[in-house]
């Protein structure tokens, strides 16, 4: 008989290969993005290749896109709409005691039939460079893996003797950790949002998968991973500017969920009555969005991220307004990403205003940015563990860490009471029904 250890790694290897289709996807979207915008803001390097093709290019790209992800996901394609991880917050939180009908229906959604739908979803979305991430897609697609495989292998198997749901958390652990080669990542994602009620059983058969999966993954599409800086220890001078960028970070993290939950509430009844209006009016607002950014706030603003959490300009203060207003226009008509990388570049942009003081260094800058990303992200997320290892994942700056972890759970209490519930509890409790 094959040992349960070894079983673990083959699956998480096999959903490490699946991954590559979904980096690919983003690599092109971050590749179009150089090609076809002026990258305002950015360090010469980045913008290097911008312009290289004609200027209408990029505006006619995010219209098309915009298009045709708003007539696919809202019609044949529906299935494929949103990051995909709600299904498995739904088995996690309701799947012990719901009927036979709402876990058929929670099942069925992060099938690998649903991932392809998804898949083609993405590529449109990144070709149109709508302001998502891969985050919870990969997640999606490793739960759907494991669940396709326990139903393979039938009702005497390995996996059949496990719960649905800590078969689903531990599949969808496994995706987010193999996609950015971070086991330890997967499984604190495991631990604090996906496998809540599953608990410590998801640890070791997430590890395992994470980090086989994470061997044969690629760094494609992950161009904020700066892992390893060496920054040291926050300044004391620093410490009223960070708690200044924490607070902000926070409340405005807070207010995007407030904000969003409502808008994605709104937008299916207006896709029913005006449905001609809608796909006209979100492309062209995107399309703005994007001409008054210089190209920034488009997909999951990685470009940005990755300057300003090494101390450089991530763009102009106004970016972050407009990139806040593509966020939540992406996410809330269905763009197959998350939060998750969008939330971080929101917060690193908050010191683009300090940019101009000639007192605050390259660390500095990169201190506050990575502070700033790790405020706003768990005000939006209210996971503090998670939100601050994730930040600690692109930027590596080891010594920053136990300032990160502080910052996350300030901002994660700060922005709980603006929040409300978080953007995923939101999308189980719309599948509860």
């Amino acid at each position: 008989m094959i040992p349960a250890w070894l079983l673990w790694l083959l699956a998480g290897l096999a959903i490490g290969l699946l991954e590559w289709p979904f980096q690919l996807i983003s690599e092109l979207g971050f590749l179009l993005q150089r090609q076809l915008w002026s990258l305002s803001g950015l360090p010469a390097g980045a913008a290097a290749a911008a312009n290289a093709w004609p200027l209408w290019i990029g505006p006619l790209l995010v219209l098309v896109g915009s298009l045709a992800l708003l007539s696919l996901a809202w019609g044949p394609l529906a299935r494929g709409r949103g990051g995909g991880v709600a299904p498995l917050l739904a088995l996690d939180r309701y799947g012990v005691g719901a009927d036979g009908a709402h876990q058929q229906l929670w099942l069925h959604k992060p099938s690998l039939a649903t991932q392809l739908q998804r898949l083609l979803l993405m590529l449109i979305t990144h070709i149109g460079g709508l302001s998502v991430g891969i985050e919870s897609p990969a997640a999606a697609l490793g739960a759907s893996a494991l669940l396709a495989l326990r139903r393979r292998l039938g009702p005497q198997a390995w996996l059949a003797r496990l719960p649905l749901p800590l078969v689903a958390a531990v599949g969808g652990a496994a995706g987010l950790g193999a996609a950015f080669r971070s086991p330890l990542l997967g499984v604190v994602y495991g631990l604090e949002e996906l496998g809540r009620c599953s608990g410590l059983p998801l640890v070791l058969p997430a590890l395992l998968m994470s980090a086989a999966g994470a061997l044969v993954t690629s760094g494609l599409g992950q161009p904020a991973r700066l892992a390893g800086l060496g920054l040291g220890g926050l300044e004391p001078d620093l410490w009223l500017w960070a708690t200044l960028i924490t607070v902000a970070g926070s409340l405005l993290g807070g207010l995007l969920v407030w904000l969003l939950i409502p808008l994605a509430s709104w937008l299916p009844s207006q896709m029913q009555q005006r449905r001609a209006a809608v796909i006209v009016l979100l492309p062209v607002t995107l399309c703005l969005l994007a001409l008054a950014s210089g190209g920034l706030s488009l997909n999951d603003g990685s470009l940005s991220l990755a300057a300003a959490l090494q101390g450089e300009s991530g763009g102009d203060p106004p970016v972050l307004l407009w990139r806040y207003a593509a966020t939540l226009l992406s996410v809330a008509c269905g763009a197959p990403g998350g939060l998750m990388h969008d939330a971080m570049t929101l917060g690193a942009l908050l010191v683009s205003p300090l940019q101009s003081l000639g007192d605050l260094g390259v660390t500095a800058l990169a201190q506050l940015a990575a502070i700033g990303a790790t405020a706003l992200f768990a005000g939006a997320n209210g996971t503090p563990i998670f939100c601050a290892a994730f930040v600690f994942t692109l930027q590596g700056d080891a010594a920053l860490l136990p300032v990160l972890l502080l910052v996350s759970a300030v901002g994660t209490a700060l922005a709980a009471g603006l929040r409300g519930q978080s953007w995923n509890d939101f999308q189980a409790n719309a599948l509860r029904g």
